[in-house]
């Protein structure tokens, strides 16, 4: 576990994982469920509260998808997306290591290779040689809705088969001091020992991976942050589809804009991103970005910090060509600039 602090501490959710098997008592469940009547709701395991039964299911469906992972001192938690072993998990979890322990809900030991990731993301994939590993449905994380349910499943703090429950609190969030932003945060409890667990919707579906909390202490306070698993996957299918990952490139240092900088230094906008420097060979050199332009779009979409920058960069390819709005101190004329993305490595 690795802590960054200022007055509050980002804490990685490092540990280990496993899970619980499925049994044919949850068919009984569900069809208690579909009846709905009070006597077969208070016959189901857990009572007949729906939001109980919910977790029940979505615990048991879920859980034996879910593995621990272990490199040396540093261990985690994953989860499998294909039937074929492979997994993904935390960037840091695995950081430095070409192999790695990972453990199955079942009991069974396996070495995994470690196939790559996005330390910047904070995602690996992982690989066992397994043909028939219990997969965790994805979800859209793209429809997220704050409010809906999210329950997490990991193993905090050496707890094996822990499920936690909560709403998503907030989607898009770039918190202070992290390199990556469009994160999804939960209250649901995220504690030493979730990373590179799933984050689930109530119908049992991923969607995201559990990978930091903001904490005092490096104990859950209710702010946890997970990667949106559309991104996640998205970079996983690349590196098992190519054997890397490819990064759109713009070439430009930034900063964030907030209200009280825009009006001490005469930003014609209280919100965006500012280009303190640029490479002169960029392709946002070519394109025409200066310096000091503050960046308010990319494509048809707002840039409100450099968070909403990095995770749009992340869903645009290298040799893509979109528009660029900026805002040019100190009058304020908006230019729009067709920019041609390179290439960056990691």
């Amino acid at each position: 576990m690795r802590a960054r602090s200022v007055r509050i501490a980002l804490v990685f959710a490092a540990g280990l994982a496993c899970g619980v098997g499925l049994d044919s008592k949850q068919d009984s469940v569900a069809t208690a469920y579909a009846q709905g009547t009070p006597a077969t709701l208070a016959a189901a395991p857990g009572g007949g509260d729906p939001t109980e039964q919910v977790v029940i299911r979505v615990a048991r469906q879920v859980s034996p998808a879910v593995v621990s992972v272990t490199n040396g001192p540093i261990s985690g938690s994953g989860f499998f997306i294909r039937r074929d072993g492979v997994l993904l998990t935390n960037f840091h979890v695995v950081q430095g290591a070409e192999r790695v322990q990972v453990g199955l809900a079942d009991g069974r030991q396996f070495t995994g290779e470690v196939l790559g990731g996005d330390p910047q993301l904070d995602m690996a994939v992982i690989r066992i040689p397994l043909r028939d590993a219990p997969v965790a449905p994805l979800g859209n994380s793209d429809e997220l809705q704050v409010g809906q349910t999210a329950i997490a499943i990991g193993n905090p703090l050496g707890l094996e088969r822990t499920v936690t429950t909560g709403i998503v609190s907030a989607i898009n969030r770039s918190p202070l001091g992290l390199q990556f932003g469009g994160l999804i945060q939960t209250d649901a409890a995220i504690n030493p020992g979730n990373s590179g667990g799933p984050l689930l919707d109530s119908q049992g579906r991923v969607i995201g991976i559990n990978t930091e909390i903001l904490s005092p202490t490096g104990a859950s306070i209710g702010v946890g942050f997970a990667i949106p698993i559309n991104l996640a996957n998205e970079l996983a299918q690349q590196l098992l589809t190519t054997g890397h990952i490819s990064y759109a490139y713009l070439g430009v240092g930034v900063a964030d804009v907030y209200p009280e900088m825009a009006r001490a230094n005469n930003i014609p906008v209280e919100h965006g991103v500012i280009i303190g420097e640029i490479d002169r060979t960029s392709p946002a050199a070519r394109a025409g970005l200066r310096l000091y332009d503050v960046i308010t779009r990319l494509g048809d979409q707002a840039v409100d910090n450099s968070g909403d920058l990095r995770r749009l960069l992340r869903e645009h390819r290298p040799g893509e060509t979109i528009p660029v709005t900026v805002v040019r101190p100190p009058d304020g004329r908006r230019a729009t600039l067709e920019v041609r993305l390179g290439e960056a490595s990691p």
